[in-house]
C-alpha cells in the first residue's frame, strides 16, 4: 500500500528551504522568505562553494539577498517557478483547496512551493512541505482514473483529489498526466513515488481533455515516431492501453535515471519569459542554449527542433517547451524534446517565433536563424526533417491516427512545404 495525505492546513508561510537533490543526499541550496509582499532569496554559502549555478540568466550566483519583479512569475525567480503546477495541476490545487473551503487567493506562493514539497519535476525540493501521508492503492487502473479526470474538469467529484494531487499535481501543461512507475518488464503500472521499487521506472502518463480528438494520444506518438525519423533526440514513448481498450500516451521522464535526479529549468523559467504571452523567437532559444552549453552541437539541435515545428504544425511551441538539464557537476544539456504533437494556438501563430515569423514560417525564416547563428548545412537539417515528415501517412496508420485526423492534418502539411 502507498500513502497520501494533503494536509493544507497551517498555510501561510513566510518562509522556506529550498533544498537539490540529485541522489541520496539533500543538499540545502538556500532560503525564500516572504516580507511584506516581496519574496526574498538567498544561496546558502556552503552550497555556493560548490559551484553548481541552478539559474545562470536571471539569479545572481552570490551571498547577496535578491528579489524577482512582480511579472511574470508572482515575484519568484523563474527557476522556482518552474517547480510550480500549471494547467492540469493548477486546477488540481484548485479543487484540494476548495474541499478545505479554501481558495487560491487564500495560500501564498511559498505555501504553493510547499505544496510541491520534492514531488515536482527537476530535482529542487521545498521544505517544509504541506504534504503529509494517508493510505492508498498501488494500482493504477486507467480507465478509473479517466472517469475520475472527466468528473473533475467538471466539477463534480473530490472522492480522490489527494491521490489526483500525487499522481500529477505537480506537472505542467493542459491535459491531465499522472506520474507512475512503469516496469517494462512486467507491463505493471504503480504509483510514482520518489523512490520506485527495482525494475520500475518514472513515466508520466497523459489523458486526453473533453476537447480533445479521441485520438489525441495516438497523434502525439504518431509525432514521436516522426521526430525520432527527423533526428530529434526524445525521451522514449509508448501507448499504453487500458482494459476497456482506451489508449493513452506515456513517456519516460528525463529528469530521473533511476531513482536520481537531473536538476531541469526552462526557457521561460531561464529568461523570466511569460509563455502565455510570449515574445520570444527561436534565436533566443538559440542563443541560451549556447550560453549553457557553449556547443555548436546545441545550435543545431534547436534549430532542427524548429524546422520539425514549422513542417509539423506543431504552433504550441512555447518557452515553457524548451528545458535544459543539468548534472550534479553543472553540466548543462538541452533537454530532449517534449509536447510534439499537431497543435495551433488562438492567435493563429507560433507561440515562438521563427527570426521574426510566427503566421507563415518556412525555409527562408530557418536559413536566416542558421545564418544569423553560424549554423552549417541548415538545408540538410530542412530536408531530413521534411523527409520524416513525407512518412506521416505510413507513420500514422501504424499508430492507430483515425483516418480523418490523418487526412486532417496531410492537408495541413501539404501547405508547408516552403
Amino acid at each position: 500500500m502507498g500513502t497520501l495525505k494533503t494536509n493544507i492546513s497551517g498555510h501561510l508561510r513566510n518562509k522556506i528551504n529550498v533544498s537539490i537533490k540529485f541522489s541520496d543526499d539533500e543538499i540545502e541550496v538556500g532560503k525564500l522568505i516572504l516580507d511584506n509582499r516581496k519574496v526574498y532569496f538567498k544561496y546558502n554559502d556552503k552550497f555556493l562553494e560548490r559551484g553548481l549555478n541552478l539559474s545562470p540568466i536571471k539569479l545572481q550566483f552570490n551571498n547577496s539577498i535578491q528579489f524577482a519583479k512582480p511579472e511574470p512569475f508572482q515575484g519568484i525567480f523563474g527557476v522556482f517557478d518552474d517547480s510550480l503546477p500549471d494547467g492540469w495541476g493548477k486546477l488540481l490545487l484548485n479543487r484540494a483547496l476548495e474541499k478545505e473551503g479554501l481558495s487560491l487567493n487564500d495560500i501564498n506562493i511559498l505555501d504553493q512551493l510547499a505544496y510541491v514539497g520534492e514531488t515536482g519535476r527537476g530535482a529542487l525540493i521545498y521544505r517544509p512541505a504541506i504534504t503529509n501521508e494517508e493510505n492508498f492503492s498501488d494500482d493504477i487502473d486507467i480507465d478509473r482514473l479517466k472517469t475520475v479526470i472527466d468528473k473533475v474538469f467538471k466539477g463534480t467529484s473530490v472522492e480522490i483529489i489527494e491521490e489526483l494531487m500525487h499522481l500529477g499535481g505537480s506537472s505542467g501543461g493542459a491535459r491531465p498526466k499522472a506520474n507512475v512507475g512503469y516496469n517494462p518488464g512486467t507491463d505493471e503500472l504503480i504509483h510514482g513515488y520518489n523512490n520506485l521499487p527495482e525494475g520500475f521506472e518514472h513515466w508520466i502518463i497523459k489523458f486526453p481533455n473533453s476537447e480533445d480528438p479521441f485520438d489525441i494520444s495516438n497523434i502525439e506518438y504518431a509525432y514521436h515516431k516522426m521526430a525520432l525519423a527527423a533526428n530529434i533526440e526524445m525521451s522514449e514513448c509508448k501507448l499504453f492501453e487500458s482494459k476497456e481498450g482506451l489508449q493513452i500516451f506515456g513517456t519516460k521522464r528525463f529528469d530521473r535515471i533511476g531513482n536520481n535526479r537531473l536538476h531541469m529549468h526552462s526557457m521561460a523559467g531561464l529568461t523570466h519569459d511569460n509563455f502565455r504571452r510570449s515574445s520570444i523567437d527561436y534565436g533566443h532559444v538559440i542563443d541560451t542554449a549556447y550560453t549553457l552549453e557553449q556547443s555548436a552541437a546545441a545550435r543545431k539541435k534547436v534549430l532542427r527542433l524548429a524546422a520539425f515545428n514549422v513542417y509539423s504544425h506543431n504552433r504550441d511551441d512555447h518557452s515553457k517547451n524548451f528545458s535544459w538539464l543539468m548534472d550534479d557537476v553543472g553540466n548543462w544539456t538541452f533537454a530532449p524534446a517534449y509536447d510534439l504533437t499537431y497543435s495551433s494556438t488562438a492567435i493563429g501563430e507560433h507561440s515562438t517565433r521563427i527570426a521574426g515569423e510566427g503566421a507563415y514560417p518556412g525555409r527562408k525564416n530557418i536559413l536566416a536563424l542558421a545564418k544569423e547563428f553560424s549554423i552549417s548545412k541548415p538545408n540538410e537539417i530542412i530536408e531530413e526533417v521534411q523527409d520524416a515528415i513525407a512518412e506521416w501517412p505510413k507513420i500514422a496508420k501504424a499508430c492507430g491516427v483515425n483516418e480523418a485526423s490523418l487526412d486532417r492534418i496531410q492537408k495541413k502539411f501539404n501547405q508547408l512545404t516552403d
